[in-house]
């Protein structure tokens, strides 16, 4: 049986399901479960769960279209958690151009390259390319886009695009807004954004102009409380997605502040819940370049409920 990227599968021998998020080798995928781990399993004992399926491009086929109605841009990448596995991210190319977009996408990891989909994704139209493990984004691979444009207009042939992205962290920290395209909250990214055009007045005047001061990075306390209320006014009116959200970026702000200001430490308070916020956290902290160790910070006051992170000197 064979298996891709974003599939979503149950274990023949437990009971126990997710989505492939990375392939090991020709017998072996990393499926990321529903607690948000990458587990290495063998493909014999993988099955397909049906109705699950990534969306499928629809084949080529395009109708006349006024030149005046004519979209020139609109290749969008939608990233997105899935609904049952929230540190899972399905990447989809939503087309909101008028042409059809006949598109390849490889990975490259550290020079190992490997095709993950190619298709037609006709005008107006999204279809699903890719699955990864949004707690292990330190490790994903550098993605690289080709695009060739086609329509039966009378329209001057459009150069093709090839785009190489490298996701960061900073990507994902604005809000998320909704996709109507997939309906989901995700993170929407132009791959076809038109380069801007340069003023030549305004760059002559660039080079006359004082240094603009930098901005000043106030230092965090040693104590952050991550509690929505303490954070947001309108919490009542938020979902949890927005809510982990939105903790999460006054997290890596503060934690950012405090490698900055070169703190010895600081201890995030994110309470016990359900552990979710803990559980990010900890894998946040624990692929940072800057943080020597994290640890529960002083138990007899918090509990389970606070982390210490510790950074290097």
């Amino acid at each position: 049986m064979s298996f891709k990227l974003g599939d979503f599968v149950r274990f023949v021998d437990e009971k126990r399901e997710g989505y492939i998020t990375r392939v090991i080798d020709a017998q072996t995928f990393g499926v990321t479960d529903t607690d948000g781990f990458e587990i290495p399993v063998v493909g014999a004992n993988l099955t397909h769960v049906h109705g699950h399926g990534a969306t499928q491009a629809h084949e080529p086929q395009q109708t006349a279209q006024a030149v005046a109605d004519f979209k020139e841009e609109g290749a969008f990448l939608a990233v997105a958690e899935d609904s049952k596995a929230s540190s899972v991210a399905h990447f989809t190319l939503v087309n909101r151009s008028s042409y059809q977009l006949l598109l390849t996408l490889k990975t490259d990891m550290k020079g190992q390259y490997r095709g993950e989909f190619a298709g037609v994704v006709p005008p107006q139209a999204q279809t699903q390319l890719f699955s990864a493990n949004l707690g292990d984004l330190d490790n994903w691979p550098q993605y690289i886009f080709q695009v060739l444009y086609f329509t039966t207009g009378n329209l001057k042939p459009k150069a093709p695009l090839s785009l190489t992205k490298k996701f960061r962290s900073k990507d994902f920290n604005s809000a998320k807004q909704q996709i109507a395209e997939i309906n989901k909250y995700g993170w929407l990214v132009q791959l076809d954004e038109p380069a801007p055009l340069i003023d030549p007045q305004k760059l002559k005047e660039s080079f006359f102009r004082g240094e603009t001061p930098r901005p000043v990075v106030p230092v965090p306390p040693q104590e952050v409380d991550l509690h929505i209320e303490k954070l947001r006014d309108d919490h009542q009116f938020l979902s949890q997605s927005e809510i982990i959200d939105i903790q999460l970026a006054h997290f890596r702000q503060l934690l950012d502040a405090a490698i900055v200001h070169q703190l010895p430490s600081i201890v995030f308070i994110h309470g016990v819940g359900n552990g979710t916020l803990r559980h990010h956290l900890h894998q946040a902290v624990s692929k940072h370049p800057q943080v020597r160790t994290f640890m529960d910070a002083r138990k007899e006051k918090f509990g389970y409920g606070a982390t210490e992170v510790f950074f290097k000197v």
